[in-house]
């Protein structure tokens, strides 16, 4: 796929992986993330390889950074998205989410889907709503996977 790069005053977005500062991902995701708290360096690493990656930088700094999981055809699912906390205010998280809307893979997609209980205001002003039938959502949700407990509940062979 290639490369996506836009530049505003000395802030750049870009989608090539090469540029991911892994470490300081990591040390957000790991350690200030609720959804993602704990995460292995191993787990973020294929999750990187396996997705098409957003770096927001100043100058040459990672200070944010979103993901996103698609076909490139029908959906695509939004993921870790964060700027971090000395680089808010400055509209470059709206930046961001601009940036991966427009982004040409991403384009003509029925669904896009947002896990989040932050920032709703930002999601809300690129269409994102609050699910219209949330009966019809399902999920399979181990909070604990990163500590070594696996669900057993659920099990198909359980029956």
């Amino acid at each position: 796929m290639e490369i996506v790069e836009t530049h505003k005053k000395e802030y750049t977005i870009s989608t090539d992986k090469d540029k991911l500062d892994i470490l300081s991902i990591h040390k957000f995701l790991a350690n200030e993330a609720d959804w993602s708290n704990g995460i292995p360096m191993n787990t973020l690493k294929i999750s990187i390889e396996n997705s098409l990656n957003f770096g927001l930088y100043h100058k040459n700094k990672q200070i944010g950074y979103a993901r996103i999981i698609s076909d490139y055809s029908t959906i695509a699912y939004l993921g870790d998205v964060f700027v971090l906390k000395e680089y808010r205010g400055k509209g470059l998280s709206k930046w961001l989410i601009n940036e991966i809307m427009q982004h040409p893979n991403l384009q003509g997609l029925r669904r896009w889907i947002l896990l989040t209980d932050t920032a709703e205001w930002l999601y809300k002003k690129f269409g994102f709503t609050e699910l219209p039938r949330p009966e019809f959502y399902m999920e399979k949700h181990n909070p604990n996977v990163y500590k070594g407990i696996e669900i057993t509940k659920g099990n198909a062979q359980e029956s």
